[in-house]
């Protein structure tokens, strides 16, 4: 059985954290920001984790990491 391939536009957006969870940036921070509020931009730019239900979901896109 050959190996897995890594998704590649999974490991430009995902990172995995110390502890094995799956960290990511928000969406809706690109462009269009003149109508959002400075303090829903300021939130957009922090990152989160992955939920947890998705978790399994993320992990097959980047498999040996």
């Amino acid at each position: 059985m050959p190996k897995m391939k890594t998704v590649s536009g999974a490991k430009k957006r995902l990172k995995l954290t110390g502890t094995g969870k799956i960290k990511r940036k928000k969406a809706y921070a690109s462009h269009i920001l003149t109508k959002k509020t400075p303090k829903r931009k300021r939130h957009l730019r922090t990152a989160t984790l992955v939920d947890p239900s998705d978790q399994p979901r993320m992990q097959k896109l980047i498999p040996y990491s």
